[in-house]
């Protein structure tokens, strides 16, 4: 088999499992069926995950123990999302966001609300007094969850209603991501931050089971679930770990040079620059397969990579992903960038 077709093959994989993944609602403290998701996909592979206390999905990929340089890639399974904090007087529910899940992105969007008891409800955000021929200051309003409520697809009048429907404070509330892929290859989902990763380093397990490649030096993978809160790559690196790649979504946007098309290496983000023989190594391994890549400053953004120098691990770290358009809202990639994404693990691993 040509590597053209190979390419293809290991793209399909990856765009496949990236949608099953998606369908998985798993905003952070609420990923377990993600996980048990992503545990069977490196199963089926061959390989032999474990499940971290902290509920992450652990796996070695194989590779050259002595070489003691071992590399841990990183992508995170866990979302944005919401949980119930009050029950209004008309029965709607007020929220608390999960991670950067922002009011104004997630307006008139249909959600799921899953009850301690397991029963499952619908409903859809809106702004109190949604309907613009009644609400005069609808234009007016600044969205936050203050002014925003979950209308429940029930038929509550009151918090008494819905009390009874056995919905309370803590429940988790899990928005809809929409996804779709287009004839000429664009990705548009919720939540391409960072499932898309998820799905390519799921290919680049199946690369290295299926041409039986011969890694330079022992590599693992970590699926956090804790990454849009903070602390998902603070845990769970083995002793041999010198280098950890955090594999999430390349930032689009004003006084950036990525798009969707590309693999974005990150220089520095908000809380300093990568390591800088990483970030080196990673440009040149793309400028040898020539890639299509871009090399940014990202100004508000933190990666697990960051977070495990954070937790006091001795490691050289870097962060890579395919560019994604509107980050933290309705999401756009390309298929262009995630084989761009996953050329570069295989390149850097030679």
């Amino acid at each position: 088999m040509s590597e053209s077709m190979n390419n293809e093959a290991y793209l399909n994989y990856i765009l496949e499992e990236t949608k099953k993944i998606l369908a998985i609602d798993s905003p952070s403290g609420f990923t377990a069926d993600a996980a048990a998701y992503v545990m069977k996909a490196y199963t089926a592979l061959g390989y032999k995950p474990v499940k971290t206390v902290k509920g992450g999905v652990f796996c070695e990929i194989g590779g050259n123990a002595d070489a003691n340089d071992a590399l841990m890639m990183e992508a995170h399974i866990d979302t944005l999302g919401a949980m119930v904090c009050d029950i209004n007087a008309n029965g709607y529910l007020k929220l608390s966001p999960i991670g950067g899940m922002n009011a104004n992105n997630a307006e008139a969007e249909n959600c799921r609300i899953y009850t301690r008891e397991g029963k499952v409800y619908t409903g859809t955000l809106q702004l109190c007094n949604a309907s613009i021929h009644v609400n005069g200051e609808f234009d007016k309003t600044s969205r936050s969850y203050d002014v925003m409520e979950v209308v429940l697809d029930e038929n509550v009048k009151s918090k008494e209603d819905t009390l009874a429907l056995g919905i309370m404070a803590g429940d988790i509330v899990c928005f809809d991501p929409r996804t779709t892929i287009t004839e000429n290859g664009y990705i548009k989902s919720r939540f391409l931050d960072d499932k898309l990763s998820v799905g390519i380093l799921l290919g680049f397990a199946k690369y290295v089971k299926e041409e039986h490649i011969k890694l330079p030096r022992k590599v693992y993978h970590h699926i956090t679930v804790y990454e849009e809160v903070g602390h998902g790559g603070a845990a769970s690196i083995p002793s041999d770990v010198a280098e950890v790649l955090s594999v999430d979504m390349g930032c689009i946007g004003n006084g950036l040079t990525c798009t969707e098309h590309q693999v974005s290496i990150c220089a520095k983000d908000s809380r300093g620059p990568y390591n800088y023989e990483v970030v080196s190594n990673l440009i040149a391994a793309a400028k040898r397969k020539n890639l299509d890549f871009a090399v940014d400053v990202y100004p508000h953004y933190g990666s697990d990579a960051d977070v495990a120098l954070t937790a006091g691990y001795d490691v050289r770290h870097g962060l890579i992903g395919a560019g994604v358009y509107a980050s933290h809202g309705y999401e756009r990639s390309h298929k262009d960038g995630v084989l761009n994404t996953f050329l570069l693990l295989t390149e850097y691993l030679k």
